[in-house]
């Protein structure tokens, strides 16, 4: 049915199936909703079944809207709350609706469904359940029964709902979590199948993998038709290939033990690999190009003289953000066997380029064309962050790799804010005072809009050569006033372009992009639909005017008052 993969994410395998009973209509319904990247990284990957009761044509409604409706509300929650809160939101309004139109809507006159869910998460499925549909989890041979069905026998003969969607004014839904790993198959079953099909039934016929998940759903659902079954029969399979890197709890307890060495000479090999070329140095550490087999990488090593343990906590956001957000535009760290790192380090894929730091001072302001176009690329990097609630605080020419193949990258996620982490380690806002917004220097510690404005003070670089409120000696804070145009640098920037730069570096936070995609639609389609402009006040477009026109005003008021007297 379907397959996702992603470097730091899940990869999964589905297979659906689905065949009607003695009804002329399936009354079922499942489905697998992937998601975007963007979705996958902060929601996860959605699976349900839901098993309809009714009229002719109630039930299937009522199962195929409770699946839609909850995907369609999962999906439009922005706030991370969690996936059991935030599945009961989506599903607690769909519930009352259904309930109330089961007894006025006369298609949906009696109408109830079961429902059953996985939301996968990192390593997590978050089983979601009401009814007597079932969720099974199949790990080295045994399989498990994730859910408990919510039905009791009648006097003359099947089985009676007594948990479902619309039975009742208020949900009762079932929630539990099941830790995964590779290898794993995850099983969704209605009725249908496994009043038919016992767990050892089920057990053979999953743990024969054939090549693909739908080859085995879709024997799953034949074999409980083979068996008797006159009901609406589906099955849902989902392999689970390969799991993500551990989540950034998990990375701090592997990181928080490692020592923290000397820095080693050229030649040295550090857990397997060989220090070939020194890239940089600071004074918190070095920048080597290693080597490890045949596989070329970048070690960040740390000096013990210099790192606290602030330093520390930015080594370990590094890795697990390098390793959680997989998008061509943000630079990646490489995911180490467990117990293999022997001190403390981020290694990092090698890529083969400079950054914009570089080429800015060795070549000075770029092409149109070219800076819009490196800017766009940047922009939908930082827009992955922004989506799953990670916020860069450090964009400047110098985290932006730019690839011989054309790529550009963003890199040295260590100042990174993540959700639902504090920073109260932190005694100022980090970040480079030149592409620092004026909010950093007051309470604000950093989000999408002061990221939004770094990136648009290195556009302004880009193309100007110069800071737009002039290059701040350290210690000292910008400087910020008016921001003069880029045509007083050069005359081939369009009036679009400059409109839409001055936007992303406005003093005024509400003046910024709502988001960076509205601020690639804008470098995109600048030419066609040129971005709206705050103008702001006159006195800070331009002072010289303003006092002119005051002192003007004032000379006529004077005027007018000697002459009436």
């Amino acid at each position: 049915m379907c397959g996702v993969s992603a470097r730091g994410q899940l990869e999964i395998a589905a297979g659906f199936a689905t065949r009607a009973g003695k009804r002329t209509n399936n009354q079922d319904f499942g489905t697998v909703d992937i998601g975007t990247a963007s979705q996958r990284a902060v929601q996860g990957i959605v699976a349900a079944v839901a098993d309809g009761f009714g009229n002719a044509q109630g039930g299937r409604v009522a199962s195929e809207l409770a699946v839609r409706a909850f995907i369609d509300g999962y999906r439009s929650q922005r706030e991370p709350v969690g996936v059991g809160a935030a599945a009961m939101k989506s599903l607690d309004a769909y519930n009352l609706w259904l309930h109330g139109q089961s007894r006025s809507d006369p298609v949906l006159r009696g109408a109830s469904t079961t429902f059953t869910a996985a939301v996968l998460l990192g390593r997590i499925a978050t089983i979601l359940h009401v009814g007597d549909s079932r969720a099974w989890h199949l790990r080295a041979g045994n399989l498990t029964l994730l859910t408990d069905d919510h039905s009791a026998p009648q006097a003359h003969g099947g089985r009676a709902l007594l948990r479902a969607a619309g039975l009742e004014p208020a949900l009762r839904l079932d929630i539990k979590t099941q830790s995964l790993e590779a290898q794993d198959r995850l099983l969704l079953t209605t009725r249908g199948v496994h009043e038919f099909l016992s767990a050892n039934n089920l057990l053979q016929l999953l743990a024969r993998r054939e090549e693909v998940a739908q080859t085995d759903a879709d024997a799953i659902v034949d074999a409980a038709i083979a068996a008797g079954s006159d009901d609406d029969t589906t099955a849902l399979v989902i392999d689970i290939i390969t799991v993500p890197s551990p989540a950034y709890s998990s990375v701090v307890a592997g990181m928080e033990a490692l020592p923290i060495r000397p820095i080693p000479a050229l030649g040295e090999t550090i857990d397997g690999f060989k220090l070939v070329r020194i890239l940089a140095e600071s004074k918190t550490g070095r920048l080597f190009l290693a080597k490890r087999d045949d596989e070329w990488a970048v070690l960040k090593l740390p000096d013990p003289a210099t790192t606290t343990p602030i330093e520390r906590t930015r080594f370990m956001r590094e890795v697990f953000l390098g390793q959680r957000i997989a998008h061509p535009n943000v630079g990646a760290s490489l995911l180490l066997p467990e117990g293999r790192q022997s001190r403390l380090y981020v290694a990092m894929p090698y890529y083969k380029g400079e950054t914009l730091e570089d080429r800015l001072r060795r070549d000075g302001p770029m092409k149109v064309d070219e800076a819009v176009a490196i800017a766009i690329k940047a922009a939908r990097g930082l827009a992955a962050l922004h989506k799953a609630s990670v916020t860069h605080r450090d964009i400047k020419p110098g985290n932006i790799m730019l690839l011989e193949n054309g790529d550009v990258k963003l890199i040295d996620l260590g100042v990174a804010h993540l959700p639902r982490l504090e920073d109260v380690d932190e005694v100022e806002t980090p970040g480079t005072l030149d592409y620092m917004a004026p909010e950093l220097f007051r309470e604000n510690r950093g989000d999408a809009l002061s990221d939004q404005y770094a990136l648009g003070v290195t556009l302004y670089r880009m193309l100007s050569g110069k800071y737009p409120f002039g290059e701040t000696p350290p210690g000292e804070r910008p400087l910020f006033g008016p921001v003069p145009p880029l045509s007083a640098y050069r005359d081939d920037i369009p009036a679009w372009l400059n409109a839409v730069i001055l936007r992303t570096i406005s003093l005024r936070r509400d003046d910024r992009f709502g988001d960076l995609d509205e601020f690639i639609f804008a470098l995109e389609h600048g030419n066609l639909r040129p971005a709206p402009l705050h103008r702001g006040p006159l006195i800070e477009r331009n002072p010289l005017l303003f006092w002119q026109v005051l002192c003007a005003v004032l000379i006529i008021l004077l005027v007018l008052s000697i002459v009436r007297r």
